[in-house]
Parts: structure tokens; C-alpha cells; sequence
């Protein structure tokens, strides 16, 4: 079954390798063509090596078009999937320390608060003109996979404002399945979830072992569990006050709420320093540029390794590949994506992007009604769809007034900074990330002049947050080159402390 699927932003190996392979695990797939393309020419060709060497060494006749062309990578395509990082890791620094300089201690800063905001800002003016290539160039029908954060501002403009179908994609749901499955002492299999909420803020609403809700036995669980008692403070924090598990981890819920993360001298009481993951300050920052940092100086290593097998076993629990085979086979898959709401979580709003159950088959993706949430996990998700909303909106228009009301409404930020603080934050943001903003450039002018004045606010220049650990070299990486590999190779740079025993 001919069809082709294209890769934007296909320069991350982790991503693209791991995915590509998953996709091509299907018999019925061998015959699809696949195109690559990103605007880093030399990681383009890189992993393109990668991934045609493991294609080739599976016998497989699959020959990869790699092309910085977008527009000629998308022709004719059936499905797009999206991994792109607007602004590479240079941009994602901006993200994480001009906030600091705040008071803003942001883990990840890729959902939401300052650095997830500014992200949606250069990643949806990105997006828009994808989607135009899409509508152009591509198949009619095309679907996007949109692995990219700030998923849900992604998601929610490609759809509203790009016209392109776009389901958005994260891991977040199966490893917290995973999580719970362990304290409660089963197999993941066991263990029958729905969860429902926004991405990175979704509940497990219902956990069934053999027809009975272990809902209530979760607290204890994951108190009484010898680790994750400690490296889950926020989540456990969190089921003890709302009732209901978060899927995610907490680094990042940390920052998506104004609890946890507004005194510096307390953000140690809450996190914990044996993976990034658990609430490092710039962790997920660290860990990319280690990463980036290992593959391009060991990359010819990496060809003497043997090649990714194409085996069932191997397949992840990541979304795409299933997605797809469901709709070219007809075999049904169930999922948890991200999707235009129009109803099924009925205390939400209609036009905000929500993670909810999903069932695929050959007649599309079908999603059932969840009904209302707990009232305040329902809660929690709406103050998030408003940061979510301005954001989107702001950053379709360059309007800068409403990046600025997104700022304030967001939890963290708001609980940190002051308006006039939020307002000089947002300029510095703005100028210091102008090359990747191009709907701001009027307001970018304004924010320089004011800028330049001398009435700023003192800020904690070179601050480095509460719990900041040093990037390593590349030389302090390979005195555990099996780790720094497996950093560089990895989508998720927290797998290897996730429970896998399905």
C-alpha cells in the first residue's frame, strides 16, 4: 500500500530514528516512501545515514529523499509527522535564563510558563507556514502527527488557524500508566486507564485491576513506594490535594502551577536531584545539549554500531506508527491524543485542545465523550487554556498585548513576577529571540527603545536557579559513552527511569 510520510525537523535523531522504525515494524509498510527534511543540512544528512543504513540492513527497499526543500519534501504526502525545535537549543537557553533572571526557575519550559509560552510564539509562526505547504503540496487530507511542544498551542493553532488535520502526540499518558501499574504492584497490562485533561496536565480518572477502581489505593502507593516517594513530591502532592494522578512528571508539573516553584528557597523541598526529570533547574536544557553535543562529535561511532532491528519487540509505546497503521489497515488501535475538544470533556472548553481516549480504525480517528472532570482537576486545566488561548492568539496576530496578558495569567509566572516585571521579561524575550519571531518585528522595535532606557528593573543577572547542575563536556561524557549514547539517542530523555514491565 503505496503512500509516502514525511518527516519536518527529521535533523533529531532520536525522534526520527526511533519513529521511522516503529512505522517501518508493519508488513504492509515496506513499500511507503519516506522523506526527510530540516534546515540543518549537516544533521539532516547524519541521521539520514543513520536511518537508510538501518532500513538497508533490514532488507527493506526503501530509498529516504532528504531534502532541505520543505515544500518538495511534502509533495504528495499522506502524513506529515512533526518534530521540529523552532529556534534549536540557542533559543531554548533564551527560553530558560532570561526568566531566571526573574525569579522564573523553570525545569523543561517547553508547555508552559515564560519558556513554553515564547516557544508556542516561535513555534506557531513556524507552523502556519507548514501548513500552507500542506494545504499546497501535499495529498489532500493529509494529517499531521505533531510531536512538537507546546503541543497543545501547536496542535490548537495547525488546526484552528493552518486548516491542516493535526493530531498532537506525547508519551506522557503511558508512563504514568507505567508508574502506576509498578506501586501497585502489576503488569502494565493489568492495568486498565482512562485519562483525560490537557497535555502534560491529564488525570487518570479511572484505574481498573480485574473490574475493581484502584483509584483510592494510589495515594498510599506512591507514598509507601521507595522512590518515587521522593522523586515524585509534586504528582504525590498533587493526588493528596485533587484526588486524581497527573501524567506528568515532576519537573514539569512543577512548573505548570503557582504552588511549588515561587520560593527559591523551597523548590528543593519539592524536587529531587537523581534525574533532570525530577525538577533540576534548566534540566531538560542540560540534557538536549549533552545530547547534541555527543551525537555530532561521536557520529561516526554510531555507524560502526549495529543497526535498529524492525521487530515487533521492539516497537515503542509512541503513538504515530500505531495512528498510521490503523488507518491504512483498518486494525484498530486506542490511544490517548491530542484533539480540538467540541465537546468531549464537557466542563472545557470547546475550542481548547484536550488529551482524552481515542479509538482508530479504517474509518479515522474516533473520540468517545469523557463527560465533566473532577471539579478542580477541571480546574487546573482551565487556568492553563487561558495561558494556552492568549498565547495562540498572540502569536497568529504578533500581538504582543496578548503575549503580555499570557505571561500574567500563567500560574508560575504570575505567583513570581509583578506586571511591570512581566512586561520588561517579555521585552527582553522578544528582542533576544527576534530572528525566530517574525509577526513581532513592529513590536520588537518598541520593546529595543524601551530597552535602552535607563529606568529598568534591577534584575538577578547571571542567576543560575535553585538546583542547576553543569552541562557536561563532551570529554566528561565519554568516560560513560554507553550513557551519553543512550542520551543522544533517546526522544525521551527520561526513559531509562521509567518502569517498563508491561
Amino acid at each position: 500500500m503505496p503512500f509516502k510520510v514525511t518527516f519536518i525537523g527529521a535533523g533529531s535523531v532520536g525522534f526520527t530514528r526511533n519513529l521511522l522504525s516503529d512505522l517501518l515494524v508493519v508488513e504492509e509498510f515496506h513499500d511507503i516512501e519516506i522523506a526527510f527534511t530540516d534546515i540543518n543540512q549537516r544533521n539532516l544528512e547524519m541521521v539520514t545515514q543513520l536511518c537508510q543504513r538501518d532500513i538497508d540492513e533490514n532488507g527493506l527497499e526503501i530509498e529516504i529523499v532528504a531534502t532541505t526543500d520543505r515544500r518538495e519534501a511534502l509533495k504528495g504526502a499522506r502524513y506529515v509527522i512533526n518534530v521540529v525545535r523552532i529556534g534549536g537549543l540557542d533559543a531554548f537557553k533564551l527560553d530558560v535564563d532570561i526568566p531566571l533572571k526573574y525569579g522564573i526557575d523553570q525545569c523543561v519550559g517547553d508547555t508552559l510558563c515564560a519558556g513554553g509560552i515564547m516557544y508556542g510564539q516561535r513555534g506557531i509562526a513556524a507552523m502556519l507556514e507548514f501548513c500552507k505547504d500542506i494545504r499546497e503540496v501535499s495529498e489532500p487530507g493529509c494529517i499531521m502527527l505533531n510531536y512538537a511542544n507546546p503541543n497543545a498551542m501547536i496542535t490548537w493553532a495547525c488546526n484552528e488557524y493552518g486548516k491542516v488535520k493535526t493530531i498532537g502526540l506525547c508519551h506522557g499518558v503511558q508512563h504514568g500508566h507505567q508508574q502506576i501499574a509498578e506501586v501497585l504492584g502489576l503488569k502494565q497490562s493489568e492495568v486498565d486507564i482512562i485519562c483525560a485533561g490537557i497535555n502534560h496536565q491529564t488525570w487518570y480518572l479511572q484505574i481498573k485491576y480485574n473490574g475493581e477502581d484502584m483509584t483510592d489505593k494510589l495515594l498510599e502507593a506512591f507514598e509507601n513506594h521507595p522512590e518515587y516517594s521522593q522523586t515524585e513530591k509534586v504528582r504525590i502532592d498533587m493526588l493528596r490535594r485533587f484526588g486524581y494522578y497527573s501524567t506528568e512528571s515532576n519537573g514539569h508539573l512543577s512548573e505548570y502551577l503557582p504552588w511549588y516553584r515561587k520560593r527559591p528557597e523551597e523548590i528543593k523541598d519539592w524536587i529531587d536531584l537523581s534525574d533532570w526529570i525530577n525538577g533540576e533547574t534548566g534540566g531538560y536544557l542540560r540534557v538536549c545539549t549533552e545530547g547534541r553535543n555527543w551525537f555530532e562529535t561521536d557520529f561516526p561511532n554510531w555507524l560502526q554500531q549495529p543497526a535498529k532491528e524492525f521487530s515487533a519487540e521492539k516497537r515503542s509505546e509512541e503513538h504515530g506508527s500505531y495512528i498510521i497503521e490503523s488507518l491504512e489497515t483498518g486494525r484498530i488501535y486506542r490511544g490517548h491524543f491530542n484533539v480540538i475538544n467540541n465537546g468531549a470533556i464537557t466542563n472545557l472548553a470547546d475550542d481548547a485542545v484536550v488529551e482524552v481516549p481515542g479509538y482508530v480504525d479504517a474509518n479515522g480517528i474516533n473520540i468517545p465523550q469523557v463527560g465533566d472532570l473532577p471539579l478542580g482537576c477541571a480546574a487546573v486545566c482551565n487556568a492553563s487554556i487561558s495561558v494556552q488561548r492568549l498565547a495562540v492568539k498572540a502569536a497568529v496576530n504578533g500581538d504582543d498585548t496578548l503575549l503580555r496578558q499570557a505571561m500574567m495569567m500563567d500560574p508560575l509566572t504570575g505567583a513570581v513576577c509583578n506586571p511591570p516585571e512581566i512586561w520588561q521579561m517579555v521585552d527582553e524575550m522578544l528582542v533576544a529571540e527576534k530572528e525566530w519571531l517574525p509577526q513581532y518585528q513592529e513590536a520588537i522595535a518598541s520593546a529595543k527603545e524601551r530597552l535602552a532606557s535607563e529606568n529598568l528593573i534591577e534584575t538577578a543577572e547571571g542567576y543560575q536557579g535553585a538546583a542547576r547542575l553543569k552541562v557536561k563536556t563532551v570529554e566528561e561524557m565519554r568516560v560513560n559513552r554507553e550513557e551519553a549514547t543512550k542520551n543522544a539517542s533517546n526522544a525521551n530523555k527520561a526513559k531509562d527511569r521509567i518502569a517498563v514491565d508491561k
